[in-house]
Parts: C-alpha cells; structure tokens; sequence
C-alpha cells in the first residue's frame, strides 16, 4: 500500500495540488485503502463462493430470477465508476445455488476494473462452468461516470448489456421470459 500512497501522492502533485495542504494530508492513504477495496476482485476465485446444492434442485426446472443486485465497478478505460443493477436468471439442471451467492459473484468480477460488456459476460460465464444450468441469463443496467461527467457530459443515461447462454439462447419462449421478467 506504501507504493499505491506515493503514487496517488505523485498524482495529486501533478494535476496542481498542494500534497502538503492540511486536507491531502491523509488522502494518499485514505485512496490507496479505497482503491485496495474497489479491485478486491482480483483475488478471488468464482469457484470459491459458488456453492452448489441438489437438495431441492433435483425436479426443478423453471427459471430462477435474481434482480437488482447492486454493484460498483470502474472503467478500465478512464478508471472512472460506474454502477447499477444485475438481473441473473438461470434454470437448473439438477442443483441449485445459494441466492447470497450471486451477489458475491456480481462483486468478484465488479471489484476488478472493467468494460460492462466483458463483466455480463463473466458472470454468465462462471455460472454456466460451476452450476452447469440448462441456461443463464444475465442483464445489466449501469450508468458510467466517464460518459457523464465528462466528455459528451449526459447525465442519467443508462447502458444495458445482456447475455444469453443456453436455452435462454436457444429457446425463444425461455429468452422472452427472462426479458420481460427484468423490464
């Protein structure tokens, strides 16, 4: 974290501000911590947190629907926040998941710097390797503070991504359901 303070420091000196102002004083460390919390993503593993269960998942095969989990992320790009909402459906293919557990998932892949496309996509992606469901849906809403605090500057514009794997791919009455389930 020493390192992380003396850059943050550094980069504080270079845009024009006094490091040595009763304010800053503390702010290096202060960021640092902040920027070990936002990228706590990296050391974890989905396999970790994806607990599994075929007591109860045995017989059932409707879809299961998570919406509006939080999450916080960055841009990789401008290292900018950006946030919102994930909706994740899935069917089960003879287990189930623990519903804290999709929460935990959202946070390991938002808590690593990211592009909104690539983050749905891992999220479908790991439960589609460890809970093996007959299909996964995930749809994220987010709103980017690159886009809205500077450059074209449009505040409250929300950006949707969607991924579809399996039968919610394949089978146009299981997409359909997903789709107006997350409206």
């Amino acid at each position: 974290m020493i390192h992380l303070s003396t850059l943050i420091r550094d980069m504080l000196h270079e845009i024009g501000e006094d490091v040595e102002r009763e304010g800053l004083e503390e702010t290096p460390q202060r960021a640092a911590r902040a920027w070990l919390h936002w990228t706590q993503g990296y050391g974890v593993k989905p396999k970790d947190v994806l607990k599994t269960f075929k007591d109860g998942g045995e017989t059932y095969d409707e879809m299961i629907l998570v919406k509006d989990i939080p999450f916080y992320s960055h841009c990789e790009h401008h290292l900018a926040p950006f946030f919102g909402t994930v909706d994740i459906g899935y069917i089960p293919n003879g287990k189930i998941l623990g519903l804290s557990k999709f929460s935990r998932l959202v946070d390991i892949f938002a808590y690593r710097l990211q592009v909104q496309e690539r983050l749905t996509e891992q999220i479908a992606n790991a439960l589609t390797e460890h809970l093996e469901p007959k299909g996964v849906a995930v749809s994220i809403r987010a709103r980017h503070l690159c886009m809205e605090s500077r450059g074209i500057q449009k505040q409250g514009s929300e950006t949707v991504t969607n991924e579809l794997q399996g039968v919610f791919r394949t089978d146009q009455s299981a997409r359909l359901e997903f789709l107006t389930s997350t409206r």
